[in-house]
């Protein structure tokens, strides 16, 4: 026992197996830079040449221990090794809107993981600790720009895949309307124009990919994909995608001009924002149901008829088609007819027109920094005329599951693979806001598996 006592508490031994955690860190990382660390590491635990925790005091035999400087080394510790985790391993999220409702709820609290696609390396990595992308106190950013890195990614256990929940950065989350933060700056602009939307909702805040807001939906269609919905049904390859318990439409419900039971709509878990009865219906114009709610609905005596709201061409408000992307009349395309639409791929050439440049604009432009100009007939990029184009990356297509209340990409277009968060492992916490404590606590969600 002695023997091993002393072999653990061996400066030698702890030298050995905290630089092999290390080296194994590096080579994940794939930066071999970093091996200079492996100097501070012996020292720190052989030569001690240098006073790395320099907020440390160095006691005297008998002298009394600061408290404060206890604490201090304590909370500085903490914070180094909590941004560690969540910056390459786990982080923890909220779920603010009710997009993914049935399957994830507004206000569950998950853990992500980083390493289910692999974490990015930072991008702008002079940010304070464990907070995304604004000081909430001060409300300025909490990132600093003079240090900037090109996207890589770490190996992670596998890759995004079709029916995968993921979270990923917002891509329209590089300008920010600082009046309206949670605002879609490029729909905005579209709808009201450029001129308008900055002097009432700005001034823009740009942000890096890394530093976006964060947006978690199911990936429904992955590179190389062509996906399409028909009344609301999505289809990849044109194959109906396999059904998700938590998939929600909202339906038209039609009662004999009473309500439905409150109760009984609880036990179907519909959102009480989403709930409003329309007596001149009578009944419900959008009422979010799943396939299995839909059909318990239908057995309410009170209840006449229950109808799937589709929306089709022509749209019923003069704003969708530039709404709706790729932002064009040439389509006819709407959120539950749309499509078909092919997922671009890494290494994949596409030939360009001015037809199909809208769905692909953003992506040479932006996602990938190229030059890209339009004169006359011709489309130029970098400089050069070209007829087609090679992408650099993979793109997906993201959905919410309350599909008719989601912001994805129906209006968005693809997400690129450089703004790929992670991916949800387990709900953690789950409160409800429309109940009062300690009712609000959904006590079967915590620790659920996602």
């Amino acid at each position: 026992m002695e023997k091993i006592r002393y072999i653990i508490t061996n400066k030698w031994f702890k030298f050995s197996v905290v630089a092999l955690l290390y080296l194994l860190w590096v080579i994940w990382l794939g930066n071999y830079w970093w091996l200079i660390g492996l100097i501070i590491i012996f020292d720190l635990y052989i030569s001690k040449k240098v006073k790395w925790a320099f907020w440390k005091k160095q006691y005297k035999e008998g002298e009394k221990r600061s408290v404060l400087l206890e604490w201090v080394d304590a909370i500085i510790f903490a914070l180094v090794a909590a941004t560690f985790i969540r910056m390459y391993f786990i982080e923890a999220y909220v779920i603010p809107t009710s997009s993914m409702e049935s399957s994830l709820l507004t206000g569950d609290y998950l853990f992500v993981s980083k390493v289910a696609y692999g974490p990015r390396v930072p991008q702008t990595p002079l940010s304070t600790p464990l907070v995304h992308n604004m000081l909430p106190v001060f409300n300025t950013k909490s990132y600093v720009e003079w240090i900037k890195w090109p996207y890589r990614r770490m190996a992670g256990l596998g890759h995004v895949k079709r029916d995968d929940i993921v979270v990923f950065s917002w891509p329209h989350g590089d300008s920010v309307l600082t009046k309206a933060p949670m605002a879609d700056y490029y729909a905005e602009v579209r709808i009201n124009g450029k001129e308008y939307t900055e002097q009432a909702l700005g001034p823009v805040m740009v942000r890096p990919v890394d530093k976006k807001d964060n947006y978690v939906k199911r990936c429904v269609a992955v590179a190389g994909d062509t996906m399409e919905i028909r009344n609301g049904q999505v289809l990849v390859n044109s194959i109906p995608q396999k059904i998700v318990e938590g998939i929600q439409m909202t339906y038209t419900v039609i009662t004999n001009g009473t309500p439905i039971n409150q109760l009984t709509l609880d036990k179907l878990k519909i959102s009480p924002v989403e709930i409003h009865f329309d007596p001149t219906l009578p009944g419900y114009s959008r009422l979010p149901l799943t396939a299995f709610s839909s059909e318990e609905i239908k057995k309410i005596p009170n209840v006449v008829s229950v109808e799937q709201n589709n929306s089709i061409y022509p749209h019923d408000y003069p704003d969708a088609p530039i709404v709706i992307f790729p932002f064009t009349t040439n389509n006819r395309w709407t959120r539950d007819n749309f499509g078909p639409l092919w997922v671009p791929k890494k290494g994949a050439t596409v030939s360009l027109s001015r037809e199909n440049l809208p769905l692909y604009q953003r992506i040479i432009s932006v996602y990938e920094g190229n030059k890209l100009e339009v004169k006359d007939d011709q489309i130029i990029i970098n400089n050069q005329a070209t007829n087609e184009y090679t992408f650099k990356m993979d793109y997906y297509f993201m959905m919410g599951d309350n599909r008719h209340n989601s912001l994805d990409s129906r209006y968005w277009g693809f997400v690129p693979e450089d703004h790929v968060v992670g991916k949800p492992a387990m709900v953690w916490f789950s409160t409800d806001k429309y109940k009062s404590f300690p009712n609000s606590i959904r006590w079967k969600r915590i620790f659920k598996l996602v």
